[in-house]
């Protein structure tokens, strides 16, 4: 199962009056001129600084006037509200709840840091056309949020249809990676690309400002470490400590917090090998009442067969405590770390590549130990 976010449906109007309103407005806007299009996707005002936190838990959060829950709120703000991220600090009294213990300073007071995502704010420009020869390339987004509009109506995915049914437009969100396959170029200069998912996508087709996105580049894929001999390489994911460690000849290289599967959809224990990985993918699974729908999902490492994977979490910051599908949650920073190191190597194109079996890929060690 792969890891996702629950999906919650609120509308103050049937998702039928609301698809209908959204039908109309394509049919506008398809009368206009394509000036008309790129001008209804500026990028949001999104205030100054270097690290940005963004409400990431699709509610309210408290802000408290000192790193502690036992401290007053000073207010609440609701989901994908972003604020200065000015620093991080130990909490003044633990919550044994919990294993991250850190808080987030903001102007308006402190946020525990796991209701957070942690992002920056980098406009970039975007390309005037796809690139000579190439079908479409891929794109992380650099802006704490960016938001979509559906060019072919009614929404497919679950995701969507959840924006849509309360109002709202579908986003995308820092880190996250997307297949680019068409520019368009507006009259008054904005250019808007259309954003498709490669791998996964049940059919929704999106238009968004291109100053969002950053293209990747070949030096996001380049191999690390590719001299050391693939054999001598080993992750090992510890599920009672929730860490994850790359190993080399034995020699720990790299180390992160995990987040994996909870309950009944526990991370599988034992011996795996890393058999696909994708840039990016579209993830989906479980139940109407308890399942997942997640578009963009990036730096994903699959190595169990029925679709495990160590990949990018961009919806939580809770990293140390298991809360997944199934799969290994990692900081997208993390997760593209692993990505580039592990077996087999994933060009640019097509991103998506299966290891030769039984021999190619990555040894993965899931296991439960204290120590």
């Amino acid at each position: 199962l792969f890891a996702g976010i629950l999906i919650t449906m609120r509308s103050h109007f049937s998702r039928r009056d609301f698809l209908k309103l959204t039908a109309l407005g394509v049919g506008v806007l398809a009368a206009r001129p394509l000036r008309a299009l790129a001008d209804l996707f500026p990028l949001t005002d999104f205030p100054p600084g270097e690290r940005l936190a963004r409400n990431c838990t699709g509610g309210k959060v408290a802000i408290h006037a000192r790193p502690s829950t036992r401290s007053p709120i000073v207010k609440e703000i609701y989901e994908d509200t972003v604020l200065p991220w000015l620093r991080e600090v130990p909490a003044e009294t633990p919550d044994y709840n919990r294993v991250n213990q850190r808080w987030v300073e903001t102007p308006e007071g402190f946020i525990c840091s796991d209701f957070l995502q942690m992002c920056r704010n980098q406009p970039n420009e975007p390309l005037p056309a796809l690139p000579e020869g190439q079908a479409g390339f891929w794109a992380e987004v650099t802006v704490p949020y960016v938001d979509l509009y559906l060019e072919n109506p009614p929404a497919r995915s679950a995701w969507a249809r959840n924006y849509l049914s309360r109002g709202a437009l579908p986003r995308l969100y820092y880190s996250q990676v997307m297949w680019i396959d068409q520019v368009k170029v507006g009259n008054s200069g904005n250019i808007v690309y259309r954003v498709n998912e490669r791998y996964g996508n049940p059919g929704d087709i999106f238009l968004a400002e291109g100053a969002a996105f950053r293209p990747l580049t070949e030096g996001d894929v380049a191999p690390i470490h590719p001299e050391v001999d693939p054999n001598e390489k080993k992750i090992v994911v510890n599920v009672t400590q929730q860490t994850l460690a790359c190993l080399e000849s034995g020699r720990e290289v790299y180390f992160c917090r995990v987040s994996t599967g909870v309950g009944a959809a526990s991370t599988s224990l034992g011996e795996h090998i890393t058999w696909r990985k994708a840039i990016s993918i579209h993830m989906a699974g479980g139940t109407v009442d308890a399942g997942y729908d997640t578009p963009g999902v990036s730096w994903t490492t699959l190595f169990v067969g029925d679709g495990v994977a160590i990949h990018a979490a961009f919806w939580h910051n809770e990293f140390g405590m298991r809360r997944s599908h199934g799969c290994v949650n990692c900081h997208p920073e993390d997760a593209k770390w692993i990505f580039r190191w592990t077996t087999p190597t994933v060009p640019l194109e097509p991103g998506d590549v299966l290891a030769q079996w039984p021999k190619g890929g990555t040894h993965v060690i899931v296991e439960e130990r204290l120590w």
